[in-house]
């Protein structure tokens, strides 16, 4: 694995970016439950990449496997907002292929990890 730190994976940076869309996207909502709880799994994301790139290998695959946990949850909230009207279809489907990106990548980067068993 090639990274000195987390800042330099690209999945960490595309992460951050779709926790601030998100951000942008909720900022003016009034359903503070569902837009809470989505900020929350957004940040989670990469807060996940970010911590578990700090310990041992081993942490760090199951910090992955944590942030993909969260991207599933928001990809969830995502249909979920736009069922109720908080996002429109366009935002909801741009969300959710860049969710299932970022999914992919951290499948990816779990893979690539060599841990003792």
């Amino acid at each position: 694995m090639a990274f000195r730190s987390f800042e330099d994976l690209d999945v960490w940076k595309r992460s951050c970016a779709l926790a601030v869309r998100i951000y942008e996207l909720l900022k003016e909502s009034r359903d503070f439950g569902l837009r809470d709880q989505m900020q929350r799994a957004a940040v989670s994301i990469a807060s996940n990449i970010a911590e578990g790139s700090e310990r041992s290998p081993k942490d760090f695959k199951r910090f992955l496997h944590i942030a993909r946990g969260s991207a599933a949850e928001l990809r969830t909230q995502t249909y979920i907002a736009a069922k109720v009207g908080m996002i429109s279809l366009e935002d909801m489907n741009a969300l959710t292929r860049e969710l299932k990106e970022i999914s992919a990548m951290l499948t990816g980067l779990a893979s690539s990890l060599k841990t003792e068993n």
